[in-house]
């Protein structure tokens, strides 16, 4: 009966000592030391952001339609990234869309990235560089010859008019 117990205790200590070592993280490379030093030195490096822009930017929300403050802005300029700063759109390419955000049908070379919304009927659309929620972007709808629109919420982004 010892023999069993002993044998009992020493199998329910090396199951909870390997289960220890499985949970053990692996030595980080020096390459994956330089990303997260990266991105918090990024992290630290962004706006503050209100509780209303953190619902959209970072919680992936959407402002209420039509009431958004760069919706119907017609002055030249760049529009950029409320997070990070990183200009994303040109006022050249927006446009009226009557859908109740900005509409633009081009970002600028590389500052906007597209993903597909985990429900698969919609791409969403982040700032390249610190992934900050934009919207989503939509095809084939014939607003303008590129026949692409950027609904963007403007909680999302800042203006800079030309000067």
């Amino acid at each position: 009966m010892k023999t069993a117990i002993n044998k009992s205790i020493i199998l329910i200590g090396f199951l909870f000592l390997t289960s220890l070592m499985a949970c053990a993280q692996k030595p980080k490379t020096e390459e994956a030391k330089q990303e997260e030093t990266k991105n918090k030195k990024g992290k630290m490096e962004w706006n503050k952001l209100t509780k209303e822009e953190e619902d959209v930017i970072v919680r992936k929300g959407t402002e209420y339609p039509g009431t958004g403050k760069l919706l119907n802005n017609t002055v030249k300029g760049t529009y950029t990234c409320k997070r990070c700063n990183a200009p994303l759109y040109r006022s050249e390419s927006k446009f009226e869309s009557e859908c109740g955000w900005p509409s633009f049908d081009d970002e600028i070379k590389g500052a906007v990235l597209r993903i597909p919304d985990a429900d698969g009927s919609r791409t969403e659309i982040v700032c390249a560089n610190c992934k900050a929620h934009l919207g989503h972007v939509f095809f084939g709808e014939g607003f303008t010859a590129k026949n692409t629109r950027n609904c963007v919420n403007s909680i999302s982004m800042n203006f800079t008019p030309d000067k």
